[in-house]
């Protein structure tokens, strides 16, 4: 009786410290933390400083720091403008990366634009459009960034610019997936702010490294044609590898007069997106601190209001 009760001990004894030791093997903030994750992250969009920063009143190297420091961000966008002549500048990449590590900044991604036509009707301008865009991926792996922010540019009848768009995107994106990033594409004007289109050039290319960036306020597809913004935000959320609040002006209890960000942020995780949301703000009215701030705070009050 006595060897039976010391086996049924030895044996409990047993289990209760395997399963300590498995509990144990999970780091103890992961598990504290695990049901609190928020369902979204904010980070900043450069192109909320731009006229800060065309003014050279602020340093593009010192752009990581100042969003951390000036509203308590801690992952940025950046914006090839604002170092349009180092994207091939190792050195210059590696001070940005310092410096944002320094601060305690993650570098999420780099918009680019002013490289050519990734749908370029002219087979040879489209191949040098991909191109022209292999040294932002590079600056992207060396900063520790997950995407390239691209433009779908092209023209021609609408399918035709399907074909286009996605010939120039599939070229990226196989260059991309060497070095294990994105190339994500923004509404941004034309067909691309069309999200049914936009949509319908992602399932062409059907790359897994190749998805959206949906932004809350570039639906104008031309002179007096806009398109529906919330139809285009749920319409690309499926391929949403980041996502951009686009703000302009707010009223006086703080919701953007002309978009409806809690329906926004409401579209965007039901979707299943839990990535960062980067503020852009584009006003005015407001300056460009006091407009960022708006902005921060009305995302948090969107948080609040989807969590509970």
């Amino acid at each position: 009786m006595a060897n039976r009760t010391n086996r049924r001990d030895f044996l409990k004894a047993a289990s209760l410290a395997a399963a300590a030791s498995a509990t144990a093997s999970i780091p103890f903030m992961g598990r504290a933390t695990l049901a609190q994750e928020p369902l979204f992250k904010i980070s900043l969009a450069q192109w909320s400083l731009h006229r800060t920063l065309q003014a050279k009143q602020l340093d593009n190297l010192d752009f990581a720091k100042f969003a951390k420091d000036k509203f308590q961000i801690e992952a940025v966008e950046y914006v090839n403008q604002f170092f349009f002549d180092k994207g091939g500048d190792t050195k210059y990449v590696a001070e940005m990366k310092k410096r944002a590590e320094d601060a305690g900044v993650k570098s999420m991604l780099i918009m680019c634009d002013r490289e050519g036509n990734l749908g370029d009707p002219d087979d040879a301008k489209r191949k040098r459009a991909v191109e022209n865009h292999h040294k932002w991926v590079e600056a992207a792996k060396q900063l520790g960034c997950h995407s390239v922010r691209v433009n779908a540019g092209s023209a021609g009848s609408y399918d035709e610019q399907i074909k286009l768009a996605a010939d120039g995107l599939s070229r990226l994106s196989e260059f991309a997936e060497k070095f294990g990033l994105n190339v994500i594409v923004e509404n941004h004007g034309g067909l691309s702010s069309n999200g049914q289109w936009l949509a319908a050039v992602i399932k062409t290319v059907d790359k897994k490294n190749c998805g959206t960036l949906p932004d809350f306020g570039n639906f104008r597809i031309k002179q007096g044609e806009e398109y529906d913004r919330y139809q285009g935000v749920s319409e690309l959320m499926p391929f949403a590898k980041a996502v951009s609040a686009k703000s302009y002006d707010f009223d006086d209890v703080g919701n953007e007069k002309t978009i409806d960000f809690l329906r926004m942020m409401k579209i965007v995780v039901e979707a299943g997106y839990r990535g960062y949301v980067g503020i852009e703000y584009e006003g005015s009215r407001l300056g460009e601190v006091e407009g960022i701030a708006a902005t921060k705070k009305l995302l948090e009050t969107c948080l609040k209001k989807l969590t509970t």
